[in-house]
């Protein structure tokens, strides 16, 4: 494997990053000014309403719902990773990730517009999906494994994806479906917040949009909301900037500031959270009371071929099923070093039934487990010891 893959993923054959600098120093360099004499490496959060703004405004900053310049150099960080090597891609930052999702789906579809949605990705897709047809979009929806939305194309404005989907992990052939939604006149969005950009980067394998939640993973510290899209200059991200200034989904400077300080952190975190998910999901897989065992990493998942062949990493998040909903909970309580939490991505392991939210289609007894930064060992035994526990 590279040195620069991102925990466990092969790198693709060709890839232009292989004689480029490694992910993570592009991790702790992305997005900061050249220096200056006596002033910080990365400047701190700008808070401003309005700039001074003589004559006409063509200034790069004129009003603080357009533009801010920590926004700006959040959005070139993302950019060098979700596309390194490319002048040609741009990102936007919003305040969460589902106004990331809208503000890409909004932007491009009107009425009597048909989309293709994953009907089992993030739970607050079918709210989307409500409010589409609202607005007299059709909207279509297959699984994500087996590339099944390429049924459903015909005829389509934009196709969304969501690979590994979540909470289920499949993961499902980006080229494979690009290549057929734009033979038929579609834009494609990917959701890759459980990749990050480290472990995937959908727009090399023809993605229009590349969307995620950056308060996951990229920022990893369970104390920020963010969001972003990123893809080529033009048309389409043209669409998506003006939905967001007339939105006003803007995320503050702070925010903003912080993400920017955590992504020189992301190769480190990424490839100890991925590595370590591994080895809890091989624990797992020998436990007799565990079933529907999910990490696209593992051989032998239904995933796995695919995964690699696209994937440079495969993930923090591991899924498995329990024998009833009462087992799981008592999991879930006797676990020491693995927080009871919705989210994922962070330093801290959480995990959670994910049944007690409704809006999945998933058993009872179905644990989303999301890998931190402990040593593998202590969490590894603290599952397994939890298991036993609860078994009683």
């Amino acid at each position: 494997m590279n040195d620069s893959a991102a925990g466990g993923g092969a790198v693709p054959a060709g890839d232009p990053v292989a004689s480029g600098p490694g992910e993570g120093t592009r991790a702790v360099r992305a997005g900061l000014p050249e220096p200056v004499a006596y002033e910080p490496t990365l400047p701190g959060p700008v808070f401003a309403a309005h700039f001074h703004l003589p004559g006409e405004p063509t200034g790069p900053y004129t009003y603080g719902r357009h533009e801010n310049p920590t926004w700006t150099r959040l959005e070139d960080a993302i950019g060098e990773l979700e596309a390194p090597g490319r002048d040609d891609v741009t990102a936007l930052v919003f305040p969460s990730g589902m106004a990331a999702i809208t503000s890409v789906l909004f932007s491009q579809v009107r009425s009597g517009d048909a989309v293709v949605l994953p009907d089992d990705g993030y739970q607050a897709l079918p709210q989307v999906r409500a409010r589409l047809e609202a607005y007299g979009v059709e909207v279509r929806t297959a699984p994500t494994g087996g590339d099944a939305q390429l049924g459903v194309l015909e005829g389509a404005k934009l196709l969304w994806i969501e690979t590994p989907s979540n909470p289920g992990l499949d993961v499902c052939d980006i080229r494979r479906l690009a290549d057929a939604a734009h033979a038929g006149g579609a834009l494609v969005a990917v959701d890759n917040t459980l990749a990050t950009p480290l472990g995937q980067r959908p727009l090399e394998l023809g993605a229009d949009f590349v969307v995620a939640s950056g308060t996951k993973q990229l920022t990893g510290h369970g104390d920020v909301l963010l969001g972003y899209v990123a893809g080529p200059r033009g048309g389409p991200m043209e669409a998506v900037g003006d939905w967001r200034k007339v939105m006003g989904t803007i995320p503050g400077p702070m925010e903003a500031w912080l993400a920017h300080r955590s992504i020189s952190t992301l190769q480190m975190r990424v490839e100890r959270q991925n590595a370590t998910a591994l080895s809890v999901a091989e624990a797992l897989r020998e436990h007799p009371d565990v079933t529907g065992l999910r990490y696209p990493g593992l051989p032998g998942d239904a995933s796995h071929e695919i995964a690699s062949r696209q994937m440079r990493g495969y993930g923090c998040v591991v899924s498995f099923t329990l024998p009833s909903r009462a087992r799981a909970e008592r999991f879930l309580g006797a676990l020491r070093l693995v927080d009871e939490a919705t989210s994922f991505g962070g330093l801290r392991s959480t995990a959670e039934r994910r049944g007690r939210w409704g809006g999945d289609a998933v058993p009872e007894g179905f644990i989303r487990l999301s890998v931190g930064a402990e040593d593998s060992g202590d969490l590894v035994a603290d599952l397994l010891r939890a298991l036993e526990e609860s078994a009683r």
